[in-house]
């Protein structure tokens, strides 16, 4: 199946928690379950959270005993508010739940036909994310050679989006296209979505692997063994600085060091014009025994002091280009990103 999938009035989801050990389907029948799985990673990556938002949106509308438009507008509201204070920096989940409320505002129709309405947005969000993946992977893979060592971070696949993933769908384009390549998996510490998550998809892909722990790279590149870095986004700010998985910034500094060509790989609607700089970017901070534990096993003294966010912003002078939908955009990012976000 899908990350998510919708089923008339359930969302169905992978509860990425317990990969790679158990494939588990989670059934949501609300927006507090829908809320609930995105504040506590069953579901994460920026694209697929947006579409889980937008969800949590159309089971209010299936499920609603409203009597009339404005009193489904009202729950509407109150639903949005309650996914909105799940994860504050991926910018996708904002925009999805904006662009449902905004197709619903708009529906001069009855309340059947706003039900509709706003189930048929939803779909379309997530329809729209599958094709917006294939597309940026053809993008993507352009820069990948034959032979090429690709270094990525977090998981940036299938499971972070609703199929086919960003910087990870770049890399399966590349391999679907019959180019010999060799991906090095970050662990991503503290949660380790690289080696639970990543390392998963690449297995049943079949392309070929090695999982690192995360101080390794900055060795392999020294040693050549990089030949470029490929990792997706949460939020990408008007000036190009981009927010994601906490170690990003790192790996932008040890390419940037080797003259390694480093590329953020995220759809259009992970970019914020509304944000000027990385500066502005709220940053999630999560729960210390994210840190001081794994899987429920302390590895550190009990009650030691934790600091724990979950993203850092690497600096657009970092960055060689952004793969969108709709392009490679190179700096300068300023003009280039607004340019291609508002380009119909």
């Amino acid at each position: 199946m899908r990350t998510i999938e919708w089923h008339s009035g359930t969302v169905k989801l992978i509860d990425q928690r317990q990969l790679p050990h158990r494939l588990v389907i989670e059934e949501c029948t609300d927006h507090y379950q829908i809320a609930q799985a995105i504040k506590e990673m069953h579901i994460r990556g920026a694209p697929a959270i947006g579409v889980a938002a937008a969800f949590g949106l159309a089971l209010v509308a299936f499920h609603s005993k409203a009597s009339s438009p404005h009193e489904l507008l009202k729950e509407l509201e109150e639903a949005a508010l309650v996914l909105r204070n799940t994860r504050p920096t991926a910018v996708n989940l904002f925009w999805a739940l904006d662009r449902v409320l905004a197709k619903a505002r708009s529906n001069e129709g009855n309340l059947p036909s706003l039900k509709e309405a706003i189930i048929a947005e939803a779909l379309l969000i997530a329809e729209e994310d599958v094709e917006t993946n294939k597309k940026m992977g053809a993008f993507g893979a352009t820069l990948i050679k034959d032979g090429y060592n690709i270094l990525t971070h977090c998981n940036t696949g299938a499971l972070a989006t609703v199929d086919y993933g960003t910087a990870l769908g770049a890399i399966r384009t590349a391999w679907e296209q019959g180019k010999r390549i060799h991906v090095w998996v970050d662990e991503t510490r503290p949660r380790l979505q690289g080696a639970r998550l990543t390392a998963w998809e690449l297995k049943q892909l079949g392309i070929p692997a090695t999982l690192i722990a995360d101080n390794v790279a900055g060795l392999l590149m020294r040693q050549g063994k990089v030949d470029i870095v490929l990792v997706g986004a949460d939020r990408i700010a008007a000036n190009g600085d981009v927010a994601n998985k906490i170690g990003t910034y790192n790996l932008a500094v040890l390419a940037h060091h080797h003259g390694i060509p480093f590329y953020s790989v995220a759809p259009t609607s992970t970019i914020d014009l509304s944000i000027p700089s990385g500066e502005h970017i709220p940053i999630e901070e999560r729960d210390a025994t994210e840190v001081s534990h794994i899987e429920g096993i302390p590895i550190a003294p009990e009650g030691f002091p934790v600091y724990n966010p979950a993203f850092d912003v690497t600096p657009h002078r970092l960055i060689t280009g952004i793969v969108t939908e709709k392009g490679i955009v190179y700096p300068p990012f300023d003009i280039n990103l607004r340019r291609i976000v508002e380009d119909s």
